[in-house]
């Protein structure tokens, strides 16, 4: 085997998100619900490392952060 060998872990998330996405991404480059949550946190966690060194959220980001989160059903 050549390169580096990747080592998976299983996240859980609802079935009622895992099929929203799954129909999110029909037609797209994404050829999994896996592939697309990969991509997904990969952008949120590099926005919050970048994050660590400028100011803090600001009230209208908490605000899109909130609204994000409530359109995603988790809360």
């Amino acid at each position: 085997m050549t390169g580096k060998s990747r080592r998976y872990t299983t996240v859980s998330i609802p079935v009622t998100l895992y099929n929203r996405i799954k129909k999110l991404i029909e037609g797209t480059g994404f050829t999994s619900v896996s592939q697309y949550v990969t991509y997904v946190l990969r952008e949120v966690v590099a926005a919050h490392e970048e994050s660590r060194y400028e100011e803090p959220f600001s009230e209208e980001d908490k605000k899109k952060i909130i609204d994000r989160l409530r359109k995603l059903g988790y809360i």
